[in-house]
């Protein structure tokens, strides 16, 4: 029988902490900022044995699901390395989800196992015996608190039974066995991660990648962006989200680079670390740089040592590009979606600063193209649907073949991925993203693109963040209205007075709303959705 290479087992599929630590197995490839502890390469792969063999021990096979509710962890990063090697399934899900949208996540995935961390176990108590959740109860084991005892003198949170099942904390229930475990056979198209996507409204969606899409946006992410094994970064984004894994962690993983991970994000932590432990890369939400950039230790951290850093997750305000370029930092922005890759552009050599704009040019290994509404790919200049194709896609949504074949084509993980996003690319084939397709507004024939509008109004010096949002009008059909998080002395006219110099009359706002805080969805990203339902007529 002949093979495709997708569906072929190899020995070195799913066993990429035992191949990392054969080669570089004195090298620091994770750090726990909290603690402090240092974890080699060999260190991780004889950690990744033993949390191995204690899934296997609760039952967890090939193809089965291992759900987590946790913060980063070095105990997450055992869990992927140990699903690996096991061909099962890691679904990691956000602990900032209410119990009966957790209990829906949970009865969708069907876990053969649940691992849970101590802050969140009430959380998981209450989702597993709501209505929502209709299976029965997995084997649960606990992570508790850093430095918590867990012998029998000293009970863990976890002591009490859910529906007659008892908690078992990690520490105690890993086998002390780290010898090499026994594997099975994993194909490239086998899945490994199900990473569910930060949609505004109804339950997200679980997106899944498989081992082969998984090394091949690390293969993107490595050769574009010009990683190196001697790189060093603090990881910002949460583990139950893309940008956890796939931004850096898993390409620096095959690299051999060393990534830190902290429980909370914290601006002026995250400056000690890239100051304390020389950090080269960074990539984080606009909001997270911002915050950076407002800390108190800003001015005086030495970022002399970051290589580079880029912005994803939305657009980010010509303001903070500048507040970085200005500390010496070449900060340009990225795109992705956990549909796909999520690292699918780079910006060239020695780019035009003019272009920091942009998004960049597909990476190596992407085909990009903007389309029409009738999937005619138009050309440079005029504004479309983004549309990508590449090995690093995900193979669908799980159990859920009509959003697939919407999103994905007919034939998952072969076809252009529909991205949603409005984006146009310029005569030299740099692209840019323009906003959600439907989040873009018709104001008398006119198309109003709010990213556009937000960037300018960003620059007012009374406002801290902003969203436009379309508002009925009975002359215009819709117009803007700008909710923003600011000085709230400031008014619609000195407002529109600004924007008017700087933009279309079409484009300025005709509403003006504030907020204390923008609400937001996935790791740090605003919602843009609840914003328009509160805000919007």
């Amino acid at each position: 029988m002949i093979h495709q290479h997708g569906d072929r087992p190899y020995e070195w599929v799913g066993s990429l902490s035992e191949r990392r630590a054969q080669l570089s197995p004195d090298r620091v490839g994770l750090v726990d900022a909290d603690t402090g502890t240092e974890h080699t390469y060999a260190d991780l792969d004889r950690r990744a044995n033993r949390t191995a063999r204690l899934l296997r021990e609760r039952g967890v096979g090939k193809g089965d699901r291992v759900a987590t509710v946790s913060r980063n962890r070095p105990a997450m990063v055992d869990l992927y390395f140990a699903t690996g090697k096991l061909g099962a399934v890691l679904a990691p899900l956000s602990h900032r989800l209410a119990p009966p949208e957790l209990g829906a996540m949970l009865d969708g995935v069907e876990p053969a196992a649940l691992v849970v961390e101590e802050p969140f176990g009430a959380d998981l108590r209450a989702a597993l015996t709501g209505d929502e959740y209709t299976a029965g109860v997995p084997p649960l084991v606990g992570l508790p608190a850093d430095g918590a005892s867990t012998g029998d003198d000293d009970p863990t949170p976890f002591a009490d039974p859910v529906d007659g099942e008892a908690w078992q904390p990690y520490p105690d229930a890993l086998p002390d066995d780290d010898s090499p475990v026994e594997t099975v056979d994993v194909a490239l198209d086998d899945p490994h991660l199900f990473l569910h996507t930060g949609g505004s409204t109804g339950l997200p969606k679980e997106v899944v990648q498989t081992h082969g899409g998984i090394a091949w946006n690390a293969f993107n992410t490595v050769l574009s962006w010009g990683l190196r094994p001697d790189d060093v970064t603090p990881m910002v984004f949460p583990m139950f989200h893309t940008g956890g894994w796939n931004v850096l962690t898993i390409p620096f993983f095959h690299l051999g680079g060393t990534v830190i991970i902290s429980r909370d994000f914290d601006p002026g932590e995250v400056l000690d670390l890239v100051d304390s432990r020389d950090c080269s890369v960074l990539v984080a939400v606009p909001a997270v740089l911002r915050f950076m950039v407002e800390d108190d230790d800003w001015g005086a951290t030495d970022l002399s040592s970051i290589r580079f850093a880029k912005s994803g997750g939305g657009p980010c305000r010509d303001s903070i590009i500048e507040a970085w370029a200005d500390r010496g930092v070449d900060l340009s922005q990225g795109y992705g979606l956990t549909e796909c890759g999520p690292n699918n552009f780079a910006m060239p050599d020695d780019f035009d600063r003019e272009k920091t704009a942009s998004i960049g040019m597909p990476g190596l290994y992407v085909d990009a193209r903007v389309v029409d509404d009738e999937g005619i790919e138009l050309p440079a200049g005029e504004v479309g649907e983004l549309e990508l194709a590449s090995p690093h896609a995900g193979d669908g949504y799980w159990n859920n073949p009509e959003e697939t074949a919407e999103a994905f084509g007919t034939e998952a993980g072969e076809a252009w991925v529909s991205t949603g996003d409005l984006a146009r690319v310029d005569g030299e084939g740099y692209y840019y993203i323009e906003g959600r397709k439907k989040n873009m507004f018709v104001s008398g024939g006119e198309n109003v693109y709010p990213p556009e509008v937000e960037n300018v109004l960003a620059g007012h010096p009374k406002v801290e963040e902003v969203v436009v949002v379309p508002v009925d009008d009975e002359t215009w059909g819709q117009v803007g209205k700008a909710v923003v998080q600011g000085d709230d002395s400031l008014t619609l006219e000195e407002l529109q007075e600004y924007a008017e110099e700087r933009l279309a009359g079409f484009k300025t706002p005709r509403h003006l709303a504030f907020v204390d805080e923008m609400p937001t969805s996935g790791p740090s990203k605003i919602d843009r959705g609840a914003i328009e339902e509160g805000y919007g007529d």
